[in-house]
């Protein structure tokens, strides 16, 4: 079933029982009719988000547009027993935001401020539902950007981009998310209020901002966040490498970091996913190239034509085909372009796609990618490879039409068996997109069952009775909020 027949099919009036009134009643009194939604439609809006899960079911839905009110829907909601679970755009990929158990949905995007620029400290102090590119938009012409920059920037939020450690093309050499976030005002599954972090130099105590960030909402929700401000780099060189296999272009990859150099970039495409996004955006992508690098190298005039030059020489000792520089910010921008929109480009090509998103060792690129083709051939379905090659995440997609019988079951099955490679050559379940509900049958092959103890003891410091977000990232059997959720666990990817 798609989304939108989905959607369709929960249109009914919705049914309010006596403790869905009284909830509903508390939450509007509190934040007025207008920002606490309990209608068929916006409750089968809410209960997806980008990935292909289905069966979410959606209580209440509040939009909130300060801590305070965040604070007090919180308090409402345990004294109705109802767990929640904060929602930003919706763009992420592993059911994160798929509410279980008739959640009350905290809609975040009405807080979407930018509060204050702290040049002084070099951060600045943003509501949770503010668009990413918007921020660097914002900062870039007081000199600054924040660097995370995922492919869904135009959209993603940075509340979004705190829950899961988002990252980007241009973390290579800044670091994800967690590297950029200095300080997070957070309430806490208790209804209080808490600052994690500090944007001096130095945290006392514990580092909780780092054990916040990336837990997907369920440590609490963030009601504002100190970024780190980057400064934008005086020089830019952006080259594009042509190869005759993704193999070469994997090895050039590795090469270059072996060289000693870190470039702001280095993303691989394959033949398939760059002629696609050639044919939306003609960003000039060779389209007989097996594989193309797109590198990014930022510093100081000298440094960066040096270092461009290197990545050029390393290239054509791999076998490159071409090598090509962007001569104005606005090739620069348009093959950047290509890169950033290659995922929605696949639309020409099948209706249906799942993005994939494991980590591994870079000396371990080249023969994954192999192994993933080969998956993809074995189970008769079309993958196409686009990745952050410079720290081994990789994205691939496979293409696919839900309408045709069995062929999901295919995609399942592939996609198993595609996490099962990367973590046998020694990678990690998640570079970006998170755990939520896809990967959680995966966690207890990538830790211990005393490892997974450890990390619900934190969940259960920050939430004892664990009402936030349940049901996600803890495998069912290991988690203290699997009583929350079990009632209306949509059937997994996995299923």
């Amino acid at each position: 079933m798609g989304l939108i027949s989905s959607i369709r099919s929960r249109m009914a009036a919705p049914k309010l029982s006596a403790e869905d009134r009284a909830l509903v009643r508390d939450l509007r009194r509190v934040m007025g009719r207008d920002r606490v939604r309990f209608d068929a439609a916006e409750r089968a809006l809410l209960a997806h988000d980008a990935s292909f899960y289905e069966g979410g079911v959606s209580g209440p839905i509040c939009f909130p547009i300060s801590t305070a009110e965040v604070q007090a829907l919180t308090r409402i909601a345990i004294e109705h027993e109802r767990a929640i679970v904060p929602r930003g755009a919706g763009t992420g990929l592993a059911g994160g935001a798929i509410p279980l158990g008739a959640p009350v949905v905290v809609a975040l995007t009405k807080m979407n401020r930018i509060l204050e620029i702290d040049f002084a400290n070099r951060v600045a102090w943003v509501e949770p539902g503010v668009i990413n590119l918007d921020l660097s938009n914002h900062l870039r012409p007081l000199g600054y950007h924040f660097a995370p920059d995922p492919s869904s920037q135009q959209v993603c939020t940075i509340g979004g981009n705190v829950a899961n450690n988002s990252g980007g093309p241009h973390c290579l050499a800044y670091g994800v998310t967690d590297a950029h976030v200095a300080a997070l005002e957070v309430v806490l599954p208790s209804g209080e209020v808490a600052m994690l972090g500090d944007v001096g130099p130095d945290e006392a105590g514990l580092d909780l901002r780092g054990a916040f960030v990336g837990s997907e909402g369920t440590l609490g929700i963030a009601t504002k966040v100190a970024v780190r401000l980057t400064k934008n780099p005086p020089a830019v060189r952006t080259l594009l490498l042509a190869f005759s296999s993704t193999r070469d272009a994997a090895h050039t990859v590795s090469d270059i970091v072996a060289a000693g150099m870190v470039p702001a970039a280095m993303e691989v495409m394959d033949q398939k996913i760059a002629n696609a996004a050639e044919n939306f955006v003609g960003a000039g992508y060779p389209r007989d190239a097996a594989a193309i690098l797109l590198a990014e190298v930022e510093g100081l005039e000298g440094g960066v034509a040096i270092d461009a030059d290197r990545i050029e020489e390393i290239g054509r000792g791999n076998g490159a085909t071409s090598v090509r520089r962007a001569g104005s910010e606005e090739e620069r921008a348009l093959l950047w372009k290509g890169r950033k929109t290659a995922f929605g480009a696949v639309a020409q090509i099948k209706p249906d796609y799942y993005l994939h998103d494991t980590v591994v060792p870079r000396s371990a690129l080249a023969s994954v990618l192999e192994e993933i083709y080969a998956i993809a051939e074995r189970h008769d379905l079309l993958v196409m490879n686009v990745f952050h090659a410079g720290d081994g995440n990789l994205h691939p997609l496979l293409l696919y039409d839900a309408r045709i019988p069995g062929e999901m079951e295919r995609v399942h099955q592939a996609g198993k068996e595609i996490v099962r490679a990367s973590l046998a050559a020694g990678g990690v379940l998640s570079g970006e997109h998170g755990i939520g509900l896809e990967k959680q049958d995966f966690m207890e092959e990538l830790f211990s069952a005393e490892d997974l103890v450890h990390q619900n003891r934190l969940r259960e410091i920050f939430d004892p009775v664990c009402r936030a977000n349940p049901g996600k990232v803890m495998p069912i059997g290991h988690s203290c909020a699997d009583i929350q959720a079990l009632r209306s666990v949509p059937t997994g990817v996995w299923g």
